[in-house]
């Protein structure tokens, strides 16, 4: 099948910034939403933006009002308002969350409610604040976010998640320039990213979903057993769950909308099995978690757990990161990326697990996905452990995959074919 890129070349020198923001907000709305189609249902919008994007939550926010959202409630984050936490909160602020907030918006989404994230933050917003801290903080609010991000997981709702560029980031993407020019150069890449730039935006995103949805129909139909992956410094065999489903290119949620959970994507994924995972692997690019930069990570893996971890920078916010709970140590996501993405091939780090995820093939560590299993939509949580589906309260992707990296995929008889070559297709 040809790449769809090369059937909707960019226009984007011919579009001005607020144009491609419009159409970046549209893209958001109508693929990563699936709002607007005739026959699905009315529905409310909760986003969740920071206050530095602003102009990109305003556009999604009328975009979605024409899409027929009857309601659309904005929350708003602040970086100033959150380091004057770290720095001046008490003590016992760090194991508290507003739970009230929390509940509200898991009642949202079982009301019906379709979920959009704008992301963009500063990537090392908290690197000099104390990591203790740091750890308890993302664990209190994995626990109290557990109801709603559970109905994310099981793709319940229709959700998306969007970046916006700021200056923060822009500054952290592009350390060399003034920080207009980083600023702008950020938003080149994300339009271009986010096929944002092109003649038919919503022509594109749907050439390009129906390109991934081949890959995927391949690897279904292959019903692999596991992943080898071999590379510098990694030695991974990946045993896949029992009844694994592979996915991309956009997925069905359970009030029947179609949504692209990702603007961008360009991974295929699927659930490992949590106690088939052996060896060793290190990660081709870095880690940007939670405000905290955690750079060459380096792992062991025994029977699906972590046994040893190691990483040049943020070392003591990923081992408190994996001691979340127990299966904050295991696998809850496989996905493969070629190195001739887009993404990849753009040259930019962007220190944005959103991009560099689908830069790069990756893994995630903490919950698995219930809808990458045969009828794992309506399984229990103990039907889905059985299946070797991973729970945790953490979902944390890094990158493994680069242009050296081989992908072996091994049958259930233990015979093994070809998958990627030097992080290609073959």
């Amino acid at each position: 099948m040809t790449q769809p890129n090369a059937q909707h070349p960019s226009i984007a020198s011919t579009l001005t910034f607020e144009q491609k923001l419009d159409r970046l907000a549209e893209v958001a709305v109508r693929i990563g939403l699936g709002l607007g189609a005739s026959n699905g249902p009315v529905q409310e919008l909760v986003m969740t933006a920071s206050t530095d994007a602003l102009p990109l939550a305003r556009r999604i926010t009328e975009q979605a009002y024409k899409a027929g959202t009857v309601l659309v409630t904005t929350m708003l984050s602040d970086e100033a308002l959150a380091l004057a936490r770290y720095r001046n909160a008490p003590d016992a602020s760090f194991d508290r969350v507003a739970q009230w907030l929390q509940d509200g918006i898991a009642t949202a989404y079982r009301s019906g409610a379709a979920r959009l994230a704008i992301a963009g933050g500063n990537p090392a917003l908290l690197a000099n604040e104390d990591p203790a801290k740091v750890g308890r903080a993302n664990a209190a609010f994995s626990k109290a976010s557990k109801p709603a991000m559970e109905l994310i997981t099981r793709h319940e709702i229709n959700w998306t998640i969007v970046a916006s560029a700021t200056p923060a980031w822009a500054r952290a993407v592009f350390p060399d320039l003034p920080e207009e020019a980083a600023i702008a150069r950020l938003w080149d890449a994300i339009f271009a990213a986010s096929r944002a730039d092109v003649a038919d935006p919503v022509a594109a995103w749907q050439a390009h979903g129906a390109y991934l949805k081949e890959r995927v129909d391949f690897l279904n139909q292959r019903r692999y057993a596991a992943l080898h992956f071999r590379g510098p410094g990694t030695d991974l065999r990946v045993g896949l769950a029992d009844d694994h489903l592979w996915a991309g290119g956009g997925t069905r949620a359970g009030n029947g909308v179609f949504c692209q959970p990702n603007i961008p994507t360009e991974e295929v994924f699927t659930t490992p099995h949590k106690d088939r995972v052996d060896g060793f692997v290190r990660s081709s690019k870095p880690l940007s978690h939670q405000g905290t930069l955690i750079e060459e990570i380096s792992v062991r893996f025994e029977k699906g757990r972590v046994v040893e971890a190691n990483a040049k920078a943020g070392k003591e916010v990923l081992e408190r990161m994996i001691s979340t709970d127990e299966g904050a140590r295991k696998l809850g996501e496989v996905a493969l990326v070629p190195h001739s993405s887009p993404i990849a091939q753009s040259g930019v780090l962007f220190w944005n697990t959103l991009f560099d995820e689908n830069a790069a093939s990756h893994i995630a560590l903490g919950q698995a996905y219930s809808t990458c299993l045969i009828g794992g939509e309506k399984m229990d949580e103990a039907t889905l452990a059985s299946k070797g589906a991973n729970a945790s309260l953490i979902h944390v992707d890094w990158m493994i995959g680069s242009g050296v990296m081989d992908v072996d995929g091994i049958r259930a008889d233990g015979s093994s074919e070809p998958l990627m070559r030097q992080g290609e297709w073959v």
